[in-house]
């Protein structure tokens, strides 16, 4: 018999210990990519049998967790589905005709989404949604990390691994459930925010919306599942987002780099480690904050789950305790060693909002030192959508490596070739230095002969752009003397 999932909606916040969902057997379809790795951390802390297949290799948190009893099989096959499974998740790259979904199907075992296992996951929790363009998993890390750090107890999900722990959900014994919301596919109206917040509204998933009044209309219907008790903190002057909260019956909490706004950060410098600021609430300085992570938009990812957490009853000074021991996430300005003299970083930036502020933060760091960027554009739809707004947003680096669009979810031939080698010559005319490169092991082959000790090489893009890094550590181990 399927575990009793809760259906009840979300009260106010009480941090009393409340029940999870009676833990039973779950089998996660796609396990391995981020967020159902978080919802299988998430599941495993609570108790679950879980069971998973996938077509990529198992990463290390994965492995951890077949330590703790964890099944993940090799590739999708029917006999993977074991018959006393109470529940199959499924994530969205996961199509109907999935032999393990059709052999649910068959033996009567109930199917959800992703994001539908979250909501139900969430349903007698108080649910902190973090929603927007960019700055979702940041966000909704350091958010979870704050109330974790506080003695909360939060159970949380987002989609990217911390640096320090390798982890990227877990279950916790009290009230609040932060989870990273996407507007992909209108997903995260599958969830059940007690809070929320959102960060941007721009244009991203031109797969399934149309229309960007089609995907503002997605976050307008996000913006109503939050309750008149509840808080929906939103990015103070975009008027996008103006536009998605008319109609919302949630307190409207404002969040911005200039004053004027219920929160907003002044007085920005940079330090050897990251940035420092000052925070003001209401007018009225309420404290200063030193992020081990550098560029503005961090500071402002920094400033929402301050004003989050505030508002959700913690202390100011457990709020800067924590942010200084906050390490980041994987591929968010990740630091990935030194090659050859060479400084090597790694970026998920797949949108020229991103590209732009990840830059900046990198000319930022680094002064005058050349900055190669090497990017893999993120589909060739977006890539064709903002490719102007992509050609003006390389202007930070000196060089950059274009490679073939990585075409997630998309049925294309010669596509991701010609889009990217069009983008490489608008970046071009724009004015830095820009190359097409055909294939990785090319780009691979540039930075061997052209970079040079003290240049700054960072990877961008949602693909696999990161084993560009891969091959370059390899390369060293290679060459490396024995002993």
């Amino acid at each position: 018999m399927a575990p009793s999932l809760p259906t009840t909606s979300p009260a106010t916040p009480r941090l009393a210990v409340v029940p999870a969902p009676e833990a039973g057997s779950a089998h996660l379809v796609g396990i391995c990519g981020a967020g159902m790795k978080a919802l299988a951390e998430l599941l495993v802390g609570q108790g679950w049998r879980v069971s998973g297949s996938d077509l990529q290799e198992p990463s290390p948190a994965i492995l951890a967790m077949q330590r703790r009893g964890l099944r993940v099989h090799a590739g999708h096959h029917q006999n993977h589905l074991a018959d006393d499974c109470d529940v199959l998740v499924y994530s969205p790259a996961v199509r109907q005709d999935n032999p393990e979904r059709l052999s649910a199907e068959a033996l009567g075992i109930p199917q959800l989404s992703y994001t539908q296992m979250l909501g139900r996951l969430m349903q007698e929790r108080v649910g902190v949604c973090i929603a927007g363009t960019h700055g979702k998993s940041t966000t909704t890390a350091m958010t979870a990390c704050i109330l974790r750090d506080a003695g909360t107890s939060p159970s949380a999900v987002f989609g990217a691994e911390l640096c320090n722990s390798g982890t990227s959900g877990w279950a916790g014994d009290g009230d609040f459930f932060v989870a990273e919301s996407c507007e992909y596919k209108r997903s995260f109206l599958d969830l059940a925010p007690s809070h929320a917040a959102i960060l941007s509204v721009e244009p991203d998933h031109f797969d399934c919306y149309r229309e960007v009044a089609d995907m503002e209309e997605a976050f307008a219907a996000f913006a109503r599942k939050v309750p008149s008790s509840g808080t929906l903190l939103i990015k103070g002057g975009c008027e996008a987002t103006q536009r998605v909260i008319r109609g919302t019956a949630a307190r409207l909490v404002t969040f911005s780099d200039q004053p004027g706004f219920d929160w907003w950060v002044a007085d920005l410098r940079p330090t050897q480690t990251g940035m420092r600021f000052r925070v003001f609430h209401k007018g009225e300085y309420l404290t200063e904050i030193s992020l081990p992570l550098f560029g503005t938009h961090n500071v402002l990812n920094a400033l929402a789950a301050t004003a989050m957490a505030h508002e959700l009853g913690v202390a100011p000074a457990e709020i800067r305790e924590s942010l200084a021991e906050f390490a980041g996430i994987r591929r968010r300005f990740e630091a990935c060693g030194t090659w050859r003299g060479v400084m090597l970083l790694d970026d998920y930036a797949h949108h020229p909002t991103a590209v732009k502020a990840t830059l900046q933060a990198t000319r930022a760091r680094f002064g005058s030192r050349r900055v190669w960027c090497v990017f893999q554009p993120h589909q060739v739809s977006r890539t064709r959508a903002l490719m102007e707004e992509f050609a003006a947003s390389f202007g930070d680096a000196h060089e950059v490596l274009m490679a073939p669009v990585y075409a997630a979810r998309e049925s294309v031939s010669a596509e991701p070739t010609l889009a990217s080698a069009e983008l490489a010559r608008k970046v071009a005319a724009a004015g830095p230095r820009a190359r097409f490169c055909p294939s990785l092991d090319q780009i691979v082959a540039t930075l061997e002969d052209e970079a040079r000790p003290g240049d700054v090489v960072i990877t961008m893009g949602a693909g696999d752009i990161n084993r560009v890094h891969h091959e370059l550590a390899r390369q060293l181990r290679r060459h490396r003397p024995a002993g």
